[in-house]
């Protein structure tokens, strides 16, 4: 039902984009009313027609994730640090690609059926074809800084929204993807939102910048600032060279700097000498990397004569010179033709943990701490250990500690250790703790959402200083540490609930790794088998499984995961005649299953379908589809529609679900 406050903001759209004319715009929202002619004259959009958030399949979303992994895992970090700043004030964070698609999200989880009902989530699409005038989709066609703000929207449903957007681009000038700052409510001014703009472009730029500065880690970096103090941190403008001082790439800054005047190409610095670029000479360029003082490190450009300061940072890396000849002809990564068998060995042909592994590859060797997120069961110490046994620290321990498993009494002089006679019943020579025992190698704190602040204060320091000491001792104990920490539960909300420690969540989550639950993963049958050949091993026996056995399992929910999975095989194993599993060798839920869904093989059929092949490459749960179906008076079209299914699928999923309409209980 369309309010009076919609019915005027439709009146409005249609007249700016009817009768007025993209070229008769003139005021201050020249871009919103250039956005709302397009939308109704090129797309075809109805702003009568209210729509639905369009949250793409995980499939697609996946896909459109892959595109631009490595960008997402460097975007990730100013994201994390962005939301820091704003968590307080219900804001969330999007990251889209340059689709449009929502590939990377921050919000508050408390309210996550509110922000997914608005398109504030992970997987929805905000381009201006399908959401009509919005902070996303008009920065991807205008390619500049925006705030679209309440009645600025196309879409009447968006109203309440405002929505803050600044592009981002690659290290090429390539229009890569989009950085938005959004909040439900806000006040009506859209003065109000200044800063969060500014904000969204401040780290907009950081994130671009770092991209750069990855990309080009083994070139020379000449950085430019109007500011002396700031040019070494700066990246305001900044040219990557090679060691014969020619240009190979630019950032934004950059390239708009040598842009020429009338918009074409010509005067791009890429493939140009530097000296080429300012007043000064290839001996002055090397000179600059040595320079101290403010005077010898001005420059100027030869064309537009402007003045800066001038900074020269070395190379991170250099490629190995054996290395060079070897990257392949089609560009692509080395680390994509190496192999580790430990973590490879992990999944099958799923591609969530296919890209999951990817990244942990490019990780395993970095001197940063990882944070592993999933289900209870899912297999986080599975990873961990991979990740230690894949990495140059393998010859080192491994130290795994259960947060919540340890008494709190004791977890203290576990970690940390104590010297002798530190307190009564403690061991005679003392204790070396357990992040000392893991100095060089991995230490692995499984649940850290469980451990006691006072303790997370302490080990914040152990991680910021790089030092232990031990209860009793007057000097701390240096040592090399690398941390791969695990929850189950979502540390930004323990955050909120002021039980875990914003600092110490930063310090872990130098990269994170969300590992996916068993009934979501699309490589069960892979597991099943591995971990049937594993156990059987043990026995020292050969052991395979029934079809009706394997469409049992597939079928099956799972809430166990992995863990569930290893139990109910060694079950089977131990109650089984012979070394075939069948069905009777199950659990008896795996069989009750079915029954309680009417007992029909065809349900078992679909079951199987939707746990072999991704829920049929649309994603919905019970309480999505239920309070959709009650909303449409369990109008069965209606609810296809809203949810963007075919009513074959909705009918699928009620089955699922075992949802029974209330004519036909």
């Amino acid at each position: 039902m369309i309010n009076r406050a919609q019915t005027q903001h439709i009146k409005n759209v249609l007249s700016v984009a009817t009768q007025m004319g993209a070229a008769n715009i003139t005021d201050d929202n020249t871009l919103i009313h250039k956005s709302w002619t397009r939308c109704v004259n090129d797309y075809g959009l109805d702003p009568s027609h209210l729509r639905a958030p369009n949250i793409v399949t995980s499939d697609i979303l996946r896909e459109h994730q892959e595109q631009i992994e490595e960008f997402m895992l460097v975007a990730r970090v100013g994201m994390e640090q962005m939301y820091k700043r704003v968590s307080g004030l219900d804001y969330v964070l999007l990251l889209t690609d340059s689709k449009g698609i929502a590939v990377d999200y921050i919000g508050n989880e408390a309210r996550s059926r509110e922000l997914k009902q608005a398109g504030l989530y992970l997987g929805a699409e905000w381009s201006e074809q399908s959401a009509g005038t919005c902070g996303v989709g008009t920065c991807l066609v205008e390619q500049t800084a925006l705030t679209c703000h309440q009645g600025d929207h196309f879409d009447p449903t968006h109203i309440p929204l405002t929505c803050s957007a600044a592009p981002l681009f690659d290290p090429e000038g390539k229009f890569l993807a989009v950085l938005d700052m959004s909040a439900l409510t806000s006040p009506m001014s859209k003065e109000s939102q200044h800063l969060a703009l500014h904000l969204t472009v401040m780290y907009a730029q950081m994130i671009e910048d770092a991209n750069f500065l990855r990309h080009f880690d083994d070139r020379w970096i000449l950085r430019l600032g109007t500011a002396w103090g700031l040019v070494e941190v700066s990246g305001e403008i900044m040219l990557a060279f090679d060691d014969d001082g020619v240009v190979v790439g630019a950032n934004t800054g950059g390239r708009q700097l040598f842009r020429r005047r009338d918009g074409l190409a010509g005067n791009e610095p890429v493939g140009r000498l530097v000296s080429e670029l300012f007043n000064l000479s290839a001996d002055d360029l090397w000179r600059l990397v040595r320079a101290n003082g403010a005077g010898d490190r001005s420059v100027v450009t030869r064309e537009s004569n402007k003045m800066f300061y001038a900074s020269v940072a070395m190379p991170r890396r250099r490629k190995p010179a054996a290395l060079v000849n070897a990257v392949p002809a089609d560009g692509g990564q080395l680390l994509e033709h190496t192999s580790y068998p430990i973590l490879d060995r992990l999944a099958g042909d799923d591609k969530a943990m296919r890209r999951l592994l990817e990244q942990a590859k490019r990780l395993l060797n970095r001197k940063l701490n990882i944070l592993i997120h999933g289900e209870t069961g899912t297999g986080k110490e599975v990873i961990a250990k991979a990740l230690h046994e894949s990495s140059v620290r393998a010859g080192k321990p491994f130290v795994a500690v259960n947060c919540g498993a340890i008494p709190e009494s004791l977890i203290e002089s576990e970690l940390f250790g104590y010297t002798a006679g530190s307190f009564t019943g403690g061991r005679s020579k003392g204790m070396k703790g357990l992040i000392l025992q893991s100095d060089g190698g991995t230490l692995f704190l499984d649940e850290i959402g469980d451990m006691p602040l006072h303790l997370q204060t302490r080990l914040l320091r152990v991680l910021s200083e790089k030092e232990v000491l031990p209860l009793g001792a007057d000097k701390p104990v240096a040592l090399d540490l690398t941390v791969v920490a695990a929850s189950h539960r979502d540390l930004r909300n323990l955050i909120n609930a002021g039980s875990f420690r914003e600092d110490l969540y930063y310090r872990l989550c130098g990269a994170t790794l969300h590992l996916p639950s068993l009934r979501d993963r699309t490589d069960k049958r892979y597991l099943i088998e591995k971990v049937l050949a594993e156990e059987a091993e043990l026995l020292n026996i050969e052991a395979g499984i029934s079809s009706e056995a394997m469409l049992q399992m597939l079928c099956f929910g799972w809430p166990g995961n992995i863990r569930q999975l290893r139990n109910v095989l060694r079950f089977a194993l131990a109650v089984t005649d012979g070394n075939m599993i069948m069905p009777s060798d199950l659990p008896q839920e795996f069989g009750d299953q079915f029954t309680h869904q009417g007992g029909r093989a065809d349900v078992a059929e679909e079951a199987a379908e939707v746990s072999v092949e991704g829920k049929g490459g649309e994603e919905c749960d019970m309480e999505q589809l239920l309070a959709s179906l009650m909303r449409n008076k369990w109008n069965v079209t209606k609810t296809s529609d809203e949810l963007g299914f075919c009513r074959a699928t909705l009918y699928r999923y009620m089955k699922k679900f075992s949802i029974v309409p209330p004519n036909q209980r």
